[in-house]
């Protein structure tokens, strides 16, 4: 399953079958032979006619709209080997029956814990909730105070790319050579660039967040124009960020029009400035889908000033974090209890109960408008399903995409490999996991895992394994 094709939003499984091709090559004899002999040619090997071809056929198969439901004494029996495990941590937890939406098992779901990366699980729900899934963010040029002098607004949007080929890290990011043909067409003479980051205000980075992961790779600071998210290898995902991603940007525009990046200095664009060219970045569902795979924290926060513009609120860590909650409320999510600094989940201090991760899930997995089941809304859905359930299809699969590819490989939980799909979370004190499975009875089961206190390397295989043990779960 392709993290990133954007199929029908649906609740699909993926299913491979197909023939495994073993060539034999018959076991040499030790003889005697002529050296002219066609033996003595070939090593005394004599090699089968190869098998005919065959092509693996993917298939995609809907959950059972006939599955028995689950229970809770199901649920309690299939875990009670793997969640009481010391690698756990102060563990909370949540799992839920979309189909019924009952809650069938947690563990103290109410308590703020500090969630990592599946904070982006409420950042792509508000977003889903209030911004048009074809929403693009504009960066232009235009004309400055001086007659030789350009102004680069920057929109928010760090999926520029400089890549010659126009390949950069992001699918359909927009290219700088695009603004630079735009540029020279004008004919408009230049020899100075000014770089306009007004559109953001506030700090660079919330309290919680670690400034030496800028070089580390994790992040840059969060200004409204990056090129490749400020990555110093523009096609590595932890390449170290530069600490200047906006001044960056508008020295390579200036290198690229033959201009020198010396003149290139932050300022504002004058009233009624004329526009000389603009780019526009990918559809917001591309870079949601983007985001929620690679656990992308710099597209996580520009997103979150997407929301802000949308409801109103300040484009700053505190504006963004703000909406997002209040567009949860405004749907009817309980969100007490969280508390967010950023759209990350970078800082250490963001709090949020697995009860709301489970629930937002849930509503996304939910029949709507008179299906019956999860099962039965994923073969039709369409305009029947929830506005949260292209949620689903963002999430990594378990040892096949994303920030799950390498996990659920170990004997203990690969029979999870393919059937889980979730948000991962990793941070030196927390590790969670957010997304859904389909049990062996051929039911959907929403969860939210969340362990603070225990180091990464010991929590994640453990959550890992409640994850697989509901995979296993027949658990009506």
């Amino acid at each position: 399953m392709n993290g990133r094709s954007r199929g029908r939003r649906a609740l699909w499984i993926s299913v491979l079958t197909g023939s495994v091709v073993v060539i034999v090559a018959a076991a040499a004899v030790l003889i005697t032979v002529r050296p002219w002999t066609e033996e003595f040619r070939h090593g005394g090997l004599r090699i089968a006619a190869l098998p005919a071809p065959m092509t693996p056929s993917p298939q995609l198969a809907a959950a059972s709209p006939s599955a028995p439901a689950p229970t809770p004494q199901g649920l309690s029996a299939a875990l009670a080997g793997v969640a009481g495990s010391p690698d756990l941590g102060a563990f909370s937890a949540s799992v839920s029956d979309p189909d019924s939406r009952n809650t069938l098992w947690s563990v103290d779901p109410g308590k703020p814990v500090i969630p990592a990366s599946t904070a982006k699980v409420l950042t792509a729900a508000a977003a889903l909730l209030v911004v048009p899934p074809d929403h693009r963010v504009t960066t232009s040029v235009v004309t400055g105070s001086t007659p030789n002098e350009l102004v680069l607004i920057a929109g928010g949007d760090p999926t520029l790319t400089a890549q010659a080929d126009g390949k950069g890290y992001y699918k359909d990011g927009p290219r700088l050579a695009d603004l630079v043909a735009q540029v020279k067409a004008s004919g408009r003479p230049a020899d100075s660039i000014v770089v306009d980051t007004s559109v953001f205000t506030g700090p660079a980075w919330p309290a919680g967040w670690d400034p030496a992961d800028i070089e580390g790779g994790s992040w840059a600071p969060i200004e409204p124009v990056m090129i490749d998210g400020g990555r110093k290898d523009p096609l590595v995902e932890y390449s170290p960020r530069t600490p200047t991603p906006a001044l960056d940007a508008g020295r390579r525009l200036a290198a690229e029009l033959g201009m020198d990046p010396a003149k290139v200095r932050l300022g504002s664009a004058p009233a009624g400035a004329a526009e000389v060219a603009k780019v526009q970045s990918a559809p917001l569902r591309d870079r949601l889908q983007e985001m929620m795979i690679h656990s992308d924290d710099v597209l996580a926060e520009t997103i979150g000033r997407e929301i802000a513009t949308v409801t109103g609120n300040e484009r700053s860590f505190a504006g963004a974090a703000a909406a997002t909650t209040t567009a949860l409320s405004a749907a009817g999510f309980d969100t007490t209890g969280s508390t967010l600094l950023d759209n990350s989940g970078l800082s250490t201090d963001d709090r949020i109960p697995a009860r709301l991760l489970d629930r937002v899930l849930m509503e996304a997995a939910a029949p709507q408008n008179g299906t019956t089941t999860a099962a039965q809304r994923a073969t039709t859905a369409g305009d029947s399903g929830s506005p949260l359930s292209p949620l689903l299809d963002y999430l990594p699969v378990a040892a096949g995409t994303g920030s799950l590819a390498y996990r659920f490989v170990t004997p203990r939980d690969h029979t999870g490999a393919g059937w889980v799909r979730a948000k991962t979370g990793t941070l030196s004190v927390s590790s969670a996991l957010a997304g859904y499975v389909l049990d062996s009875d051929g039911r959907v089961l929403t969860f939210a895992l969340m362990s603070n206190d225990r180091p990464p390397e010991a929590s994640r295989p453990a959550l890992d394994a409640i994850a697989a043990a509901l995979r296993n779960c027949g658990c009506s």
